[in-house]
């Protein structure tokens, strides 16, 4: 298990948590420069708080998260846009719950 932070073009930071060692490769050569194509991130949401992800009130569920290169336009949203329209994700907004902020960058691991 790993946590890992990333910004969107807010510049505000969301913590997500990976459970899969592939997940956790990806993140790393993704934060080493060695990935450059698929370096945005996808998942979906969960309408709880989580203790490692503070401030907001949702998170990306560790097992459907993934890195992306170009993703459809329903899925994204800034996450400060997700978190003030919460209520309305699941439905016609964020279809499904998959969330995806283009503008996602991760920026580092978060030490144990």
């Amino acid at each position: 298990m790993a946590d890992f932070a990333f910004t969107d073009y807010s510049g505000k930071e969301f913590i997500i948590r990976l459970n899969n060692e592939q997940r956790i490769s990806e993140a790393r050569r993704i934060l080493s420069g060695e990935e450059t194509m698929s370096v945005h991130v996808m998942g979906r949401i969960r309408k709880t708080r989580v203790e490692y992800n503070p401030g907001w009130n949702f998170h990306l569920d560790p097992d459907t998260i993934t890195f992306f290169t170009m993703a459809i336009e329903v899925c994204d949203s800034s996450i400060t846009y997700t978190e003030d329209h919460l209520d309305e994700a699941c439905g016609a907004f964020l279809p499904g719950c998959f969330w995806c902020p283009w503008s996602s960058k991760l920026t580092r691991e978060i030490a144990a």
